[in-house]
């Protein structure tokens, strides 16, 4: 009977609509897994407080239900607590004045009001949540993977070693030199303002560590001295060009001067 089932013209849509399905729960099961484990470090009276900070604080532009307004602010629903632990953790929230992009500026909240803030908002939809701090330790990670991924998914607006750069419309990508390990993985998490979001798929999360190891190893200093605004070896470039090729223009105006 098994045997005549095998050879069913049927049997093979059979296998792989179970093999999807096994697929859908494992990644249903290992999802909820991880939200059930960043919920138990989150008690009510943390989603409590968050929320009697928001409220005072937030709610004038996302709106008392974090559903956002239309030119004024972004809804928070399902943004999770890394948006928020790097938006407020690196002051960048609340703004002050509104302008073509949220800059760095001194820290408003204590590490625990940022933590009950991020409670509340992960409360109102599933989001990315805190990484740990094994995911962030530089000294786990590998800086020479780190570099190719850096140069590949980040160079063009960050510089060659994170030196930051100018953008359109105002806007810029910061330095990241001085930046904490967490707010660096939170950034590529949840891509605020002006920067793609890199999930999963494009950079794994041993990927995302390895770039902070790159990044870190860049803060020890350039190991040619003169970091020259650290923006890589445009600069540098230009150094040889204008130095080298001045010195070649110099000696050969000197030597036809002494030829006449």
């Amino acid at each position: 009977m098994i045997a005549r089932l095998r050879f069913h013209r049927a049997a093979p849509y059979v296998l792989l609509f179970g093999l999807l399905i096994v697929l859908t729960a494992i990644a249903y099961f290992a999802t909820t897994a991880r939200e059930a484990t960043a919920a138990s470090d989150v008690s009510a009276d943390d989603v409590m407080s968050g929320e009697k900070l928001f409220a005072a604080n937030c709610a004038s532009c996302h709106g008392l239900d974090a559903q956002g307004q239309d030119g004024v602010a972004p809804s928070l629903v399902g943004v999770g607590a890394a948006a928020v632990d790097f938006q407020v953790g690196t002051g960048r929230m609340p703004m002050q004045a509104s302008g073509p992009q949220a800059p760095v500026k001194p820290v408003q909240f204590t590490d625990e009001e940022i933590s009950q803030l991020a409670a509340y908002v992960a409360s109102l939809g599933a989001g990315p949540a805190i990484p740990t701090d094994e995911m962030v330790d530089p000294e786990l990670g590998d800086a020479a993977v780190g570099m190719e991924l850096f140069r590949t998914n980040c160079a063009m607006c960050h510089g060659s070693i994170g030196g930051g750069g100018a953008l359109t419309q105002g806007k810029y990508a910061p330095s990241l030199l001085e930046t904490e390990p967490r707010h660096i993985y939170e950034a590529m998490l949840t891509g605020p303002q002006s920067m793609p979001v890199f999930n999963e798929a494009n950079i794994s999360p041993e990927g995302k560590r390895d770039i902070i190891a790159y990044l870190t190893f860049q803060e020890a200093g350039s190991a040619g001295g003169a970091a020259l605004g650290a923006i890589g070896p445009i600069s540098e470039g230009f150094w040889a060009w204008l130095v080298g090729i001045g010195l070649i223009i110099a000696a050969t105006v000197w030597i036809g001067a002494r030829a006449r």
